[in-house]
């Protein structure tokens, strides 16, 4: 021995120290990160369920909407109200039509309250054509059942080929089928959805839709086939291994990735129960009671995750979509990153072995902190920059590094916040392309998207607008001829990588370039290595797209159905054509002048994109309750007008006062009598019944009050007596039936009055009382309405009587009533969050600001501003409309008098009418609406005094 100590160096002791630290703080890191990649991956796949649930609802609302308005359609069409069968076989070809507009559809059919059946089924290549034993040549089956003259029912079985020419007809003695017994046929007050089940014919699972006529004299109904949603569920498995199903509270299998979910064989057609299924693990799902959270469980020897989520568009029972995925594919991504970072670790340690004797000390500082910065990461706060400065290349290597991934992981949070609360496509575009560039790296990028119409793609993001053509002609849909014309359009450039952009159901979306950096070395490695990346990446942008224009479609698509309503409720008269229309333009123009106000009470005023068009919706929803308004009383132009003006029944009966005279002068002159003194008396008659008429007939016009003197004149005229002969009580309607048996009959002839209020006259309202009372159970919307005592009343003095225009009170509250099923209507549709003021809006225009409006009779204090400037819009455009059978047009200052008396005494706000006119939004409207006789000249300083108001300077 020399004496000198073994010990170990201090270089070794430092190398071997850094050695262990860097693997102490990698095995850590990596557990972190491993742990942190199952949590990430566990809620992912908890959202991942979230969002499958919500693309199998949105698919399912594909298959059930276009049905749902096709029943509304079908329940109008003269099929549903034809009473013959022959009336229903006209509308055959109608039929047809619509089962060959959607594969999905079944049968379409109709049943009627006289037992009368009538059903038509598309045949194809199904089992069915075995069964009913179908001409090889047939499309079509038309199934009926009629009552005969007997009071007998009869089955018959068309066969139709696919021109709809007859092939065959069977006599079906012993087809007695009775929809008046189907729960479809007697629970069907509104649209009904069944739960899902088998289809015998088709062997097909699906559900039915069923409604009422529009003549409420029978239902008809659709065969819908949910077996889309089996067929495109292969698309939704987040990994090879996930079983998916959706199945019912009894277990039973409605959609299944792997195929059809009905079962039989030689026995009945059944939905199969998981049971019968090979995928066991979805059973487990149902029998451990998992819920919407992934949970770790097992099954047949095998470790499973499995989540459960409701659904919410397949029927009136609770449905589920069941996800099992294999634990060993969720986690694997994780163990991938466990035995990279071990790898890792095993390679730096000799590395580090080497140089940590010259460097270990001065590599430790940085290396700690950047530990510290990773460990911060790996807790998911990503909020802090990532990165050291120090003159160790490798360290500083290793922080660039990890600044670019703490950036990147940002720049991903940054596209999933985007992707979750920006709605408009063009922003969300914008922001997603100038992550999708940062996180590549690449000097610039751009978007072209393919238009639903047209031969081109169109510029739709780029980070430099100079370096790409804002269009590219593309003659095709194929993702490579699209590839092909955008590269020739920027020059077969190689510095340039160009991506399709596809769907889900892999559509073409548009196409992704990207301008590769000067730094970056194009080796056909790393081009290869990159487009795999960047493919990755822009499956972000091509969900952001299809997100964005479903959301637009479905927006565009609502509002061409809220505003085909509204025409359809102004083409119902032609007295209020257009009304619907012109109140939201006149609104808005208001509402923007409120929204732009910089000064006085609305200054601090303001509203978000969400609560514009949620004052868009309800504006041109405001008289959606119209529809319901009998168009008699609508369009009611005289006080005796019902369905039709019964002053000619009143012009008969003085015709026969007119012969009466003219046969009384020739019945006394025959027995002697003055023929001269005769005649006068006879010519002094006939003038004094024509003077009546005429009174009578001006006072059924309805242009000027009736005084009390007026209504004297016309006691005392319809006390005039004539004599009746015929029989009133055939040739009626039932209605008109019942209304009589409640009057004693006397023998004819009898006389009667000219002018008279009959009891048959009046209609009791019975089942029909519409629950507006402020004490009716039945009222649950707050209306505080006065009912009048009857329904309607025809009475001819009491209908002649009106002090004012031509309806008597109780047509008047027919016509309110429009409001009170608007509230209804629109409250009884589920609007989202962002709309459910709409009723508010929509329901309020005839509240006034004192609490005298109705239907409600809300005060000032509880109205808000838009639907002031409902109310505003809504009685300026009545006032000003030339299209009213019971009034003139009113010229502008005549209706701006009116709204000036209206704001002084508290009907309308008096700050609104002040903008109203001040900012001129009576005069742009009346421009463009208005006929030139009304545009008269308005001092607006004159109706400010009227309202109370301040006269300034600027009016």
């Amino acid at each position: 021995m020399n004496g000198k100590s073994r010990g170990i160096s201090l270089k070794s002791l430092i190398a071997w120290a850094i050695i262990a630290g860097v693997a102490l703080l990698g095995g850590t890191l990596t557990w972190r990160s491993y742990s942190g990649m199952q949590n990430i991956v566990l809620s992912a796949a908890e959202d991942y369920a979230g969002q499958l649930g919500v693309i199998v609802n949105e698919r399912a609302e594909r298959i059930l909407e276009p049905a749902q308005q096709t029943i509304r359609i079908l329940a109008l069409d003269p099929v549903a109200n034809a009473t013959d069968m022959t009336g229903r076989l006209a509308r055959l070809p109608v039929l047809a039509q619509l089962l060959n507009s959607n594969a999905m559809w079944s049968a379409v059919y109709a049943g009627f309250d006289n037992g009368d059946f009538l059903l038509l089924r598309r045949l194809g290549n199904t089992p069915a054509r075995t069964r009913v034993n179908a001409p090889a040549d047939s499309t079509y089956l038309l199934q009926t059942i009629t009552n005969n003259a007997t009071g007998g029912r009869q089955g018959h079985w068309r066969f139709y080929d696919a021109e709809l020419h007859l092939l065959r007809e069977d006599l079906k003695p012993d087809y007695d089928f009775d929809p008046r017994t189907r729960a479809w046929y007697t629970h069907t007050a509104k649209m009904v959805l069944t739960d899902p089940y088998t289809f015998f014919t088709t062997g097909e699972a699906g559900v039915t839709l069923a409604q009422r006529s529009a003549r409420n004299n029978g239902v008809v109904g659709l065969d819908v086939s949910v077996a889309d949603l089996s067929a495109r569920m292969d698309d939704l498995q987040m990994t090879p291994g996930t079983q998916l199903a959706v199945v019912d509270e009894q277990g039973l299998v409605i959609a299944h990735h792997h195929g059809n979910p009905v079962a039989g064989g030689d026995g009945p057609l059944h939905l199969k129960a998981l049971a019968e299924t090979d995928q066991s693990a979805l059973a487990a799902i149902l029998a451990q009671g998992i819920a919407a959270q992934p949970t770790h469980y097992s099954s047949a020897g095998a470790e499973w995750y499995g989540m459960k989520v409701p659904l919410s568009r397949l029927g009136q029972q609770e449905i589920n979509l069941l996800i099992a995925v294999p634990a060993a594919e969720m986690l694997a991504e994780g163990r991938k990153v466990l035995v990279n970072e071990i790898l890792w670790i095993a390679i730096l340690t000799p590395v580090m072995l080497l140089i940590g004797l010259v460097l270990g000390r001065r590599l430790g500082r940085p290396l700690d902190q950047l530990a510290q910065q990773v460990q911060e990461l790996s807790g998911f706060d990503f909020s802090k920059p990532v990165g050291v400065r120090s003159h160790v290349r490798e360290v500083q290597t290793l922080s660039d590094v990890l600044g670019r991934m703490s950036r990147t992981i940002r720049d991903f949070e940054a596209i999933t916040l985007t992707l979750n609360q920006e709605i408009r496509l063009d922003a969300t575009l914008n922001e997603v392309l100038q992550r999708l560039v940062s996180i590549s790296g690449v000097a610039s990028g751009a978007v072209y998207l393919l238009p639903d119409t047209g031969a081109s793609l169109q510029l739709a993001s780029a980070s430099a607008t100079d370096r790409y053509p804002e269009e590219v002609a593309c003659t095709s849909q194929d993702a490579d001829e699209a590839v092909a014309a955008v590269r020739t359009a920027l020059g077969n450039h190689p510095g340039y990588l160009v991506l399709s952009l596809s769907g889900r159901a892999q559509n073409l979306l548009g196409v992704l370039v990207l301008q590769l950096a000067a730094e970056h070395n194009i080796t056909p490695r790393f081009e290869k290595a990159f487009h795999n990346f960047v493919s990755d990446l822009s499956g972000a942008l091509a969900v952001a797209i299809e997100t964005r224009q479903l959301l637009e479609n479905q927006k565009r698509l609502l509002d061409a159905i809220i505003k085909l309503l509204a025409g359809a409720i102004d083409a119902k008269s032609p007295y209020t054509a257009g009304h619907c229309e012109r109140v939201p333009e006149l609104a808005h123009l208001l509402l923007n002048r409120v929204i732009e106000a910089k000064t006085g009470p609305f200054a601090d005023f303001s509203m978000t994109d969400a609560e514009l068009d949620e004052f868009r919706i309800a504006a041109w929803l405001h008289d959606c309750g119209k529809i319901t308004s009998p168009d008699f009383i609508v369009d009611k132009a005289t006080k005796l007008e019902t369905l039709y003006n019964r002053i000619h029944e009143i012009r008969t009966r003085f015709e026969v006062l007119w012969r009466d005279a003219e046969i009384d002068y020739w019945k006394q002159v025959a027995e002697g009598g003055d023929p001269a003194l005769l005649r006068k008396a006879r010519d002094t008659r006939q003038a004094e019944l024509q003077e009546m008429f005429r009174f009578v007939a001006h006072a059924n016009i309805g242009t000027e009050s009736v005084e009390d003197a007026d209504i004297a004149r016309l006691n005392n005229i319809g006390k005039q007596p004539w004599t009746r002969h015929f029989d009133n009580s055939i040739g009626i309607s039932e209605a008109e039936t019942r209304q009589l048996a409640r009057v004693e009959t006397a023998p004819l002839p009898v006389v009667e009055t000219l002018l008279s209020d009959r009891p048959e006259h009046i209609q009791v309202w019975g089942d029909r009382r519409p629950p507006v009372e402020p004490d009716d159970p039945r009222n649950r919307w707050g209306f505080r309405m006065t009912l009048p005592a009857h329904a309607h009343n025809h009475g001819e003095l009491y209908n002649l009587s009106i002090r004012r225009g031509t309806l008597n009170a109780e047509e008047r509250f027919k016509v309110n009533e429009h409001i009170v099923q608007t509230i209804i209507m629109l409250e009884s549709l589920p609007l989202p969050r962002g709309l459910q003021r709409i009723p508010a809006i929509a329901g309020h225009h005839h509240e006034k600001m004192n609490g005298s409006g109705y239907p409600r009779r809300v005060m000032a204090k509880d109205l808000s501003i838009t639907e002031r400037v409902m109310a505003i819009a809504d009685i300026f455009e009545a006032l000003t409309a030339a299209d009213r059978p019971y009034k003139k047009a009113k010229t502008l200052t005549e209706s701006l008098n009116i709204l000036a008396t209206m704001a002084r005494d508290g009907h309308i706000d008096p700050a609104l009418f002040e903008l109203f006119l001040t900012s001129g939004v009576y005069l742009d409207y009346a421009r463009h609406y208005l006929m030139p006789s009304q545009l008269d000249t308005v001092d607006i300083r004159k109706y400010l005094e009227i309202a109370g108001l301040p006269v300034t300077a600027s009016a």
